[in-house]
């Protein structure tokens, strides 16, 4: 391996732009665009969906909120990833009530009869 393939983290696996054109809004800046890509070329953005996944499977109902308090990340990103896995049939919407973390109300999501596990 020639040096700058150790300095650089270089994808192993190159997806289609399309899915990294879902992740960003035709209205969204260039740099929105730049960051999708890179989330689908270097494998994050299946690492994150699955992740999501596996812990919603655990505590079924809560909000984006409280899932992301469990999980111990940004409310953000499972705010971004719970939509993504709804559009696959993976997970849906359930009713609103107030989120225990934000303490506003918030919709729950909850994991599909469809959703294998892998």
């Amino acid at each position: 391996m020639n040096e700058q393939g150790l300095l650089f983290c270089v994808p192993t696996e190159t997806k289609s732009r399309d899915e990294s054109r879902v992740l960003a809004r035709r209205t969204d800046p260039v740099t929105s665009y730049e960051a999708a890509r890179k989330m689908v070329d270097f494998g994050r953005l299946g690492t994150q969906r699955r992740a999501v996944l596996d812990a919603l499977r655990q505590c079924n109902g809560v909000t984006s909120a409280e899932l992301a308090e469990t999980m111990g990340v940004s409310r953000y990103l499972t705010a971004r990833r719970l939509p993504d896995l709804a559009k696959g049939g993976r997970v849906a919407r359930g009713p609103t009530r107030v989120c225990r973390v934000a303490g506003t109300r918030a919709v729950t999501w909850w994991v599909t009869e469809g959703a294998s596990h892998e």
